[in-house]
């Protein structure tokens, strides 16, 4: 592979560089617009192949991102993308061209909208299908005197997948107010999209241009080509009244399909559209994702998310990982299980590469299923298939299994439904920053009742969590593990079928017990090492069990040590809190150790590299062993220093 250079950026972009803000762009011809598209595709494959990034889908929008910003009067008219995967167009052409070297690095740009960061960026994002609604409460706010304009939903065909955006259109259509909706349709989302509504939108490709009797003014004022086309498509198309789509009876006057790529088309159909529209209009855009560089365009994933890259080759830089990824760990573990058990299957909420779940899929095609970007139908859906008997395995992020929590109270653990939750990317996630953290499942699925909650200390014990879940008939099971390499531990054939709520025991000690939960084991240990250092005697435990605790190991833990630490890569009120709960009701607090809790802290912490992060959480081995001595009364032992004269 080419040496990746981190040299800056030297190429010319005369075009760009009169580029201040997006109000440049109104001086522009249209000619000048189509070739500072190209010169915006360019500076975004420089940039991104020095910081790597959401690569492909930010190629896809450039001449949409450029005509939006020529024909709205951005910030006063609100631009909102849904995601946020493909704002990095936008960002160059709003005031962070300069900063772009910065992106999704501690302390720099955010990969995603991001309030805080740019008066361009009117509504944070980084979860899909939020646009919409957004978009018609800016509105609400312009008719009720707000000092706002227009607002403008850019979402893309994965993301209309998801309920909210169904919810959010079909308010919309029935206020009937001037609102925008971009549907940029890719035929991609993270992994290709699924579901009827694709197979929706491709017949739409093939037939409509631009339907309906409202539309008929914006298809009077379009150019005679695109007029002729939508002539023709309303000659072969047919819908039930005649002519109209399913956004049309929304409410909505919809026009397309429109070739997101020509610029000439893209500015036509904007400007008739923004001079034009009294109610809410969708705006059909085809574009391709990756669009203009050839690895993009050529990749199974359409260069989704990239590491840094060299731009000739394409050629990703590859990280020296010695361990398997938890991800891969997983995904091997749930296959071999399923080939033991016919029962087996498992759902995943449009991420099959993501969370591991496409190794079985390659296997056994028809006992997996991509429910889209749909993680309340996902839950649901597998707790029907729990109630015949199938032994479900929803694998969803941790921040995405956020959006199905209803359905987890109330379809699964209220119902005992057996449903295993494989909960990938749980703690800090790095680049990606607050927006992707796993930072709440602990606490939001151990306060359930019946729930069983697990979380992996290293790749093997992944390995016997998913047997333990495999294995667990008696109502939902949940285990979390984080992004990344494992701890290179040696791996077993085969998972072991866990004791429900029974830790174990790594090391002992007598004056500091030191009790995690979940993959900061090696940081735990690390700070074992550096208190025996000191001279502090260490007892070093794996909980395992968040719900139901390990309350023996819990009370003799209390019992026998001064201090007791937990230690997890959660929110407040975790695993840490149920610890605490249990000891205060057990009266072990009265007279026993002095209890430390160490957690994430309450507050959102932003993008860096994850031990950054945890060092900025304070969750570091030294912070640990620092915490322990500063419950024993002391801030530094002397090595080989004995316990007998620290007391």
């Amino acid at each position: 592979m080419s040496q990746i250079s981190d040299a800056p950026l030297t190429a010319a972009r005369p075009l760009l560089d009169r580029v201040a803000g997006p109000a440049d762009l109104r001086d522009f011809t249209d000619t000048e617009l189509a070739t500072l598209a190209d010169e915006l595709r360019a500076e975004t494959i420089d940039v991104v192949s020095r910081t790597g990034g959401h690569l492909g889908s930010s190629l896809g929008v450039v001449e949409l991102t450029v005509a939006l910003h020529a024909v709205f009067r951005t910030p006063f008219d609100k631009l909102i993308w849904d995601v946020g995967h493909q704002c990095y167009p936008h960002k160059i052409l709003t005031g962070r061209r300069a900063d772009m070297g910065t992106l999704r690095q501690g302390g720099g740009l955010s990969g995603f909208t991001k309030r805080s960061e740019s008066v361009f960026d009117p509504f944070g994002a980084a979860h899909s299908s939020t646009s919409i609604s957004a978009a018609l409460g800016f509105t609400i706010g312009r008719d009720m005197g707000q000092p706002t304009g227009d607002a403008v939903a850019v979402i893309g065909d994965g993301s209309i997948t998801a309920g909210m955006a169904y919810e959010a259109l079909n308010n919309a259509g029935a206020e009937g107010r001037r609102l925008f909706v971009i549907l940029n349709d890719n035929d991609m989302s993270i992994a290709p999209p699924v579901g009827a509504m694709n197979s929706y939108l491709n017949r739409l490709n093939g037939a409509h241009a631009s339907l309906g009797e409202i539309a008929e003014g914006f298809m009077a004022a379009l150019p005679a080509p695109l007029r002729e086309q939508a002539r023709r498509a309303r000659e072969l198309a047919a819908g039930s009244p005649p002519d109209a789509t399913m956004f049309e009876h929304m409410g909505f006057t919809y026009i397309g399909p429109i070739d997101g790529h020509s610029m000439p088309d893209l500015l036509a159909t904007l400007r008739v559209a923004h001079a034009r529209a009294e109610g809410p209009v969708l705006i059909h855009v085809r574009t391709v994702k990756g669009k203009g560089y050839a690895p993009a365009e050529a990749s199974a994933c359409k260069y989704h998310g990239v590491a840094k890259f060299d731009v000739a080759s394409g050629a990703q830089a590859k990280g020296g990982a010695n361990a398997p990824s938890y991800t891969s760990v997983f995904g091997k573990a749930l296959t071999d299980e399923a080939a033991r058990d016919p029962l087996i299957v498992a759902v995943t909420a449009a991420m099959p590469g993501g969370t591991g779940v496409d190794v079985m899929a390659r296997r056994f095609s028809r006992r997996v299923f991509d429910v889209g970007i749909a993680e309340q139908h996902g839950v649901t859906f597998a707790a029907g298939m729990a109630a015949t008997g199938l032994k479900p395995f929803c694998a969803i992020y941790s921040t995405f299994l956020q959006r199905g929590y209803d359905q987890i109270v109330h379809d699964v653990a209220l119902q005992g439904l057996p449903v295993r939750f494989a909960i990938d990317r749980a703690g800090l996630v790095g680049a990606d920053g607050a927006t992707h953290a796993g930072a709440f499942d602990v606490a939001y699925l151990s306060n359930l009742p019946g729930m069983v909650v697990m979380a992996a200390g290293d790749e093997a014990e992944l390995m016997h969590m998913v047997a333990t879940a495999a294995a667990h008939d008696d109502g939902p099971i949940a285990f979390r593990f984080p992004r990344g390499e494992g701890a290179g531990v040696e791996m077993p054939e085969r998972g072991q079928v866990l004791e429900i709520g029974k830790g174990r025991v790594l090391r002992e000690g007598i004056s500091v017990a030191l009790l995690s939960f979940g993959a900061h084991l090696v940081e735990v240990q690390l700070a074992a090492e550096a208190l025996a250092a000191r001279g502090v005697s260490c007892t070093v435990a794996d909980a395992r069990f968040a719900k139901p605790l390990d309350t023996d190991l819990i009370t003799q833990l209390a019992r026998h040590h001064e201090v007791l630490l937990t230690i997890e890569q959660g929110a407040q009120g975790g695993f840490g809190a149920q610890v605490m709960h249990f000891m205060a009701n057990a009266g072990l607090l009265d007279a026993g150790p002095r209890l430390r809790t160490l957690t994430l802290p309450d507050r959102f912490i932003d993008q860096a590299s994850p031990a950054q992060m945890y060092r900025d959480a304070g969750l570091t081995a030294d912070d640990i062993a620092r915490t322990a001595l500063a419950a024993l009364g002391v801030e530094t032992l002397s090595r080989g220093a004995s316990r007998a004269t620290v007391a």
